[in-house]
């Protein structure tokens, strides 16, 4: 079983650090194609929102495809994109590849979760899905520190290549160690989004959009955001993208056990506050670098402890519908990505980098609320007449 993981999770590896990397690198980017650096967060809004709308028009379309193909399509698809990335010299053909690596991501992120929820017992749903998002975690703290090193020292084009091979690695990964496994039943869009009808579902993928929303209105910005500590070193950015990526990689891991055992709606409550508090307090440790690693290592931790409780809980909601939400709520966070550009950029012109976190604070507020709602409902559900009563997840 954990071979069959760990091939996934090398994928997961490749793409997030193609999706990680390039907020590290914006500023040099910015400066080779002659765009504002508000400008340049359009490359990450671009790619997170081809996928945020292509994902479940693709599951529809690839339902028939085996799993296995699937896979290895969509990460040479994002290689593709990474390649022409980093040979294209003008902003909008750039802007353009950014898309069609989007497009890979959209084919291989919810394909590769709702395959690793298939491969082990209900009862271990949590461990598979940590384990495997363990590989976007392990990104942000090796992959994309390792990425902006490089391309401080060889240009952000080398960066490129570097993401490039990784996927090209994830793909052969699958290829010599995935067994086959074969396509899912066809179900067509409007079965697709038809679970969003469901209000714990909306409010769940609500939750999702805002806590990730809150998350990467910081982070697609966070070169200016902790310029005052780094002085423009990228090394000592890459120094600080890793500590925030080993507290992403902590908290993915130790939450899966977790949310086999607790209530998934106290984790999400629980590790959405803490950053809620940790982003408040950014404006003051953000400006002294051991305040700032201690910051960003709080960030790691519980940004990414909500997601695996928040894929256990649609599972809960609707286990025969899994795919279908498990790709939604993946759509829902790459939308959040894509409109982190924006809210990061607006919030730049008016209160400046350093007073992000402050903005970012308020859509976890509301995320607070949406999660606190969907635990209602769930709770009210369960409690229905003729249905087993269970503490709300």
């Amino acid at each position: 079983m954990y071979r069959r993981l760990f091939v996934l999770t090398l994928g997961m590896f490749a793409v997030g650090t193609d999706g990680f990397v390039v907020a590290a690198i914006l500023p040099d980017i910015s400066r080779s194609l002659e765009v504002s650096v508000s400008t340049t967060g359009l490359l990450i809004t671009v790619f997170a929102f081809t996928y945020a709308v292509s994902s479940p028009l693709i599951a529809t379309a690839t339902a028939h495809v085996p799993r296995k193909r699937l896979l290895i399509a969509g990460l040479c698809v994002l290689a593709l994109g990474n390649v022409l990335t980093a040979t294209l010299q003008a902003f909008g053909p750039v802007l353009a590849s950014r898309a069609l690596a989007g497009l890979g991501a959209g084919m291989f992120t919810p394909t590769a979760s709702s395959t690793a929820s298939a491969l082990v017992p209900a009862h271990q749903r949590g461990r598979a899905l940590a384990f495997v998002l363990a590989g976007l975690s392990a990104a942000t703290a090796l992959g994309s520190p390792l990425g902006a090193a490089i391309g401080t020292q060889a240009g952000w084009q080398a960066t490129l290549w570097f993401v490039t091979a990784l996927t090209v690695l994830g793909a052969l990964g699958i290829a010599v160690l995935m067994p086959a496994v074969p396509a899912t039943p066809a179900i067509g869009l409007r079965a697709r989004l038809a679970p969003m009808k469901d209000a714990r579902v909306g409010f769940t993928l609500l939750t999702t959009l805002l806590v990730f929303t809150g998350l990467y209105t910081t982070y697609t910005y966070v070169a200016e955001s902790f310029d005052r500590v780094t002085g423009g070193s990228g090394l000592t950015l890459a120094v600080l993208l890793c500590i925030w990526g080993v507290g992403a990689t902590a908290g993915s891991l130790s939450v899966g056990r977790l949310t086999d055992r607790l209530p998934a709606g106290r984790l999400i409550a629980t590790a959405v506050g803490i950053v809620a508090v940790d982003f408040a307090l950014l404006p003051l440790s953000s400006s002294h670098l051991a305040s700032a690693a201690v910051a960003l290592f709080v960030w790691g931790v519980c940004g990414w402890a909500v997601l695996v409780p928040l894929q256990h809980r649609l599972i809960d909601i609707s286990p025969e519908h899994a795919t279908v939400s498990l790709g939604l709520n993946a759509s829902a966070l790459y939308l959040a990505i894509a409109a982190s550009g924006l809210t990061g950029a607006a919030g730049m012109s008016l209160v400046g980098a350093h007073q992000l976190g402050l903005l970012a604070m308020i859509f976890l507020l509301l995320a607070l609320l949406t999660s606190r709602t969907a635990t209602k409902l769930i709770a009210r559900h369960t409690a229905a007449p003729g249905m087993h009563v269970q503490s709300a997840r």
